[in-house]
């Protein structure tokens, strides 16, 4: 059975996409303290603004984030990361000259990131749903209603 949910409408589109990213800062310096940290808050809060992204929860600490994100389908994870570490990266550099000393590279955070999907359905909810849908044939894994 499938449980009703909250979700965000588009134009032409009905959905609920949900993003857990963690990112670290290079060399996992711990830099994301006082100003710093409140300063990424709000980069990462203009930037998901902006990209029409919800932010469910969020969590900056010593030397990562934590990010708990609803998107629209349009944006792939790789693009909300790109937009989002870019941009904190740019600004951080500009408004506290300090961290280039310590980053000499001009990259603030590591590369890459961890990012998982979130939601309510499990694959086990889903599978049930489709095997009780219709008359399905045995041997084949991928069905047409008929």
């Amino acid at each position: 059975m499938i449980v009703s949910m909250k979700y965000r409408h588009g134009s032409h589109t009905k959905y609920k996409i949900e993003y857990h990213f963690v990112w670290v800062t290079k060399y996992r310096y711990e830099v994301l303290v006082g100003d710093v940290g409140l300063r990424v808050r709000e980069l990462v809060r203009q930037t998901c603004e902006y990209l029409e992204l919800d932010i469910i929860r969020g969590v900056v600490s010593k030397d990562h984030v934590h990010l708990l994100i609803s998107s629209p389908p349009h944006l792939s994870p790789a693009e909300i990361m790109r937009r989002v570490k870019g941009r904190s990266s740019t600004k951080l550099f500009e408004e506290y000259p300090h961290l280039k000393k310590r980053y000499w590279g001009r990259h603030f955070w590591a590369r890459g990131y961890f990012c998982v999907t979130a939601g309510e359905l499990t694959k086990e909810m889903i599978r049930e749903y489709l095997e009780h849908h219709f008359e399905r044939n045995p041997d084949d894994n991928f069905d047409v209603e008929s």
